[in-house]
């Protein structure tokens, strides 16, 4: 909206075309997410604390979780609030990509509060039964797959990008949706499951939502895209808008969720933050490049595979507990030790990945 004003006080003033940039936009969305979760936090964590809205710790978890016990989650709606303002302020609102990508995190959130309200004010310890869950899921990524398939204008929104090889895509056609259906879903439940330590999902989610924002605005900039030689997708530059937007409004988020914990997000935020990174790779068509730099996300649910199929098939659990980051914690970790290093290893991905759009 902001940018529509922008636009109509450049007849009274040229200086306002400087935000026309998307460059400045991303700052100033980061920004503006980031003094929105900062400035509303605060009211947001007491008036849960106020409903008594808190965390259920699991009783086969380690003990040092029990202490968390009754704090304030469903914060993810903090992050969420930050996102939808921000990117309503600084995107250009005529833009597809903007309001499919908005309405996939938004939908996801409502999918998580529904399951965090039954958890936590229904006392419903299973929550959103899995397949009510996985339901609505897909309901979500399927219409957001077909949507961009349908909308595609130009060859490249529908190929499979292979990184660091610049002479290989393919044309995948209808299985396009089938794969942005995977990479969304599987996207959201895959950072839901990472978020079980202070800080542990939150901080991945913003630097890998910072990475994207690199290659959205050099897959729609016609001339970064050629020199990098990655596809150009015309107009997908602004989703670089809402990826500044996920990274402040996760650092706000961050401010109150470092270890100790004043808050979790809870599934409203777990789920919305994955789906959001799924549709955005899907978007800037670099899948595969998510699945390097959310390599936590992805080692965080193959260990729940693992452990869940070992168990049926076997009787034996691989891992101490599931997913990977309670495995450490009962080896004798400390909560802050498995946090840093998960975050180290994800700046070491997440360059890994930016690698990819010179290294071709």
């Amino acid at each position: 909206m902001l940018l529509w004003l922008t636009e109509y006080l450049t007849q009274y003033y040229r200086g306002f075309n400087v935000f026309q940039y998307i460059t400045l936009r991303v700052i100033l969305g980061v920004l503006t997410s980031l003094f929105i979760a900062l400035f509303v936090g605060p009211a947001l964590i007491k008036r849960l604390g106020e409903y008594q809205i808190g965390q259920n710790v699991r009783v086969d978890g380690p003990k040092s979780h029990f202490e968390k016990s009754g704090t304030p989650t469903m914060g993810g709606l903090l992050i969420l609030v930050s996102i939808a303002a921000s990117t309503l302020c600084w995107a250009d609102l005529s833009n597809k990509y903007i309001w499919v990508v908005l309405l996939t995190t938004l939908l996801f959130g409502v999918i998580g509060w529904v399951d965090d309200y039954k958890k936590v004010v229904n006392r419903d310890p299973n929550g959103l039964a899995a397949r009510y869950k996985y339901f609505f899921q897909s309901i979500i990524g399927l219409s957001a797959a077909i949507v961009l398939y349908i909308t595609a204008s130009v060859p490249s929104e529908t190929q499979l990008i292979v990184p660091f090889i610049k002479s290989i895509s393919f044309e995948l056609g209808w299985l396009y949706v089938v794969l942005a259906y995977f990479v969304i879903v599987g996207s959201s439940n895959a950072v839901n499951l990472t978020d079980g330590l202070d800080g542990l999902a939150i901080l991945p989610t913003v630097m890998v939502a910072s990475a994207l924002a690199i290659f959205a605005y050099a897959t729609g900039h016609v001339r970064f895209s050629d020199y990098l030689g990655i596809p150009y997708v015309p107009g997908v530059g602004e989703v670089a808008i809402i990826c500044g937007a996920i990274a402040g409004s996760g650092l706000g988020f961050l401010w109150f969720n470092t270890y100790p914990a004043q808050v979790f997000m809870g599934d409203i935020g777990a789920l919305a933050l994955g789906a959001a990174l799924g549709v955005i790779a899907v978007t800037v068509r670099q899948e595969l490049v998510l699945f390097i730099m959310g390599g936590v996300f992805v080692m965080e649910t193959i260990s729940v595979i693992l452990q869940v199929g070992s168990y049926k098939l076997t009787g034996r659990r691989i891992f101490h507990m599931a997913p990977l980051h309670h495995h450490y914690e009962l080896k004798g970790w400390p909560e802050p030790r498995v946090i840093v290093r998960f975050w180290i290893i994800t700046v070491i991905l997440v360059l890994i990945g930016l690698a990819s759009l010179k290294i071709r």
